[in-house]
């Protein structure tokens, strides 16, 4: 059964104004969708957005329950073209839920888990663009490498990108079970309470979907999303895409970072945005009956120029 993670206290931090307009950019099974609609009034309105075909299905059924919700399927990158095609100028907030959810896990077809043997496939859109399988059965050495290393922070990438080729040259590489195989007996230091295959499975994920050129796209757009009060929070879980957010939120926090001594006044600085509270994580109430929350980390920034 899926949980939605941080559900309170993400919404709670999103909507400002009941009869704002806002952009929940990862519909998912639709937890936090249908909350932030039960914060708003009559006025308000919500876009949702995802990838996944399943969850359009489940976007269909609210949609068809509440007028003030519509959506598209796609990326949140594509938001600011979007927005532009609706007529809306800039709205009220925006919520990320970032990763990979717990149906898509589960399911072994969806091929994201090394737990469930299934197809190798990680795409979040399993209707457009390349599996995997497809990418590993011709990536070089040096590319998987480069892939394990900067998106999973992989210690042994080289290693087990060779003894991924190697294993390829022997048989195409088409399911999770094969490739956990390979890569957990590459892997020469387990570390504890963790699988092996962990770090590679995320790595090679976040390949397929571009998800950290995806984030990078919308966060550099969504100040300019954003009306002035309004609100972009990210829940993060894992430490590329939360240092990323971090360092994006930051960056307009503090504005245009001169040489010491430079005279200058703080408005000409042009700083965009206001850090709201420090980073939240899920509370142990919620850990005890979720443990994927136990990485969730929910950063808040509000738009003041």
């Amino acid at each position: 059964m899926h949980q939605t993670v941080l559900l309170r206290e993400a919404v709670d931090a999103l909507v400002t104004s009941p009869s704002g307009v806002y952009v929940d950019g990862t519909f998912g099974r639709g937890g936090h969708s249908e909350r932030v609609l039960a914060s708003l009034d009559a006025e308000g309105r919500l876009l949702g957005v995802d990838k996944d075909p399943v969850a359009c299905v489940a976007a269909a059924e609210l949609a068809a329950q509440d007028a003030r919700f519509s959506f598209y399927q796609g990326s949140f990158a594509e938001l600011p073209a979007r927005l532009q095609s609706l007529g809306i100028r800039a709205v009220d907030g925006i919520l990320l839920d970032l990763g990979v959810s717990s149906p898509q896990l589960d399911e072994a077809d969806r091929g994201f888990s090394f737990l469930h043997d299934g197809p190798l496939d990680m795409r979040m859109d399993t209707t457009s663009g390349e599996t995997a399988a497809q990418w590993l059965s011709y990536a070089e050495v040096g590319d998987i490498a480069l892939v394990l290393r900067e998106y999973g922070e992989e210690r042994f990438a080289r290693r087990i990108a060779a003894a991924i080729v190697a294993a390829r040259d022997e048989a195409p590489l088409e399911t999770t079970g094969r490739l956990a195989k390979v890569v957990s007996e590459a892997n020469p230091r387990w570390e504890r309470h963790k699988h092996p295959a962990t770090r590679a499975f995320q790595a090679i994920r976040i390949k397929v979907n571009r998800e950290l050129d995806d984030l990078h796209d919308l966060l550099h757009a969504s100040v300019d999303l954003l009306k002035v009060g309004g609100r972009l929070v990210v829940i993060s879980f894992h430490s590329l895409e939360d240092r990323m957010v971090k360092r994006y939120m930051r960056d307009m926090a503090r504005g245009e970072q001169l040489p010491p001594g430079v005279p200058v006044t703080d408005a000409a600085l042009n700083r965009r945005v206001k850090l709201v509270g420090k980073p939240v994580k899920a509370s142990a109430e919620e850990l005890g009956q979720n443990v994927r929350a136990r990485s969730a980390v929910m950063r808040v920034a509000e738009k003041i120029a």
